[in-house]
């Protein structure tokens, strides 16, 4: 018997400042840090709030390209995703007010795939319709460029 997933979900987590850098955060049963770098007052032991934002945008669309291949019967052998984006900081240094703090952030998707072109584009264009995190940080007025790369074995 297959089991329904639901379509909306509650989530719960618990976060703890373990110094003014440093959160720890009780996702389910796991524990994640977020912290400062040490030149900003931290431990540098985790993810800024901000890397954490960037961190998850990546987690995301491996996720999502991943899904979307399965879903269309495409296999992918190999898959990275580097991330780089440039931020105003004016805001959380308490300057002054930011609209867009990350105004750009530039995605390199690489793939080892036997996928067509024709695939490669049905991936491309789903991940920005299902991509919950990268959907999000576009609606803030973010624009993110994607460069796929790739490679067939």
């Amino acid at each position: 018997m297959e089991v329904k997933m639901k379509t909306v979900v509650t989530y719960k987590m618990h976060g703890v400042a373990e110094t003014h850098a440093r959160t720890k955060v009780n996702v389910r049963d796991l524990v994640s840090l977020v912290d400062e770098p040490a030149e900003r007052g931290g431990s540098n032991q985790a993810p800024s709030p901000t890397e954490t934002m960037i961190v998850a945008l990546i987690g995301c669309t491996n996720v999502i390209t991943q899904k979307i291949a399965k879903k269309h019967g495409v296999e992918i052998k190999e898959m990275s995703v580097d991330a780089q984006t440039k931020f105003d900081r004016r805001g959380v240094i308490l300057e002054e007010e930011v609209t867009v703090p990350f105004p750009e952030i530039n995605l390199t998707i690489n793939l080892k795939t036997e996928a067509t072109e024709a695939e490669i584009e049905i991936i491309k264009t789903d991940l920005k319709k299902f991509c919950a995190i990268s959907k999000v940080i576009r609606e803030s007025g973010t624009i993110i460029n994607e460069e796929w790369r790739v490679q067939r074995p």
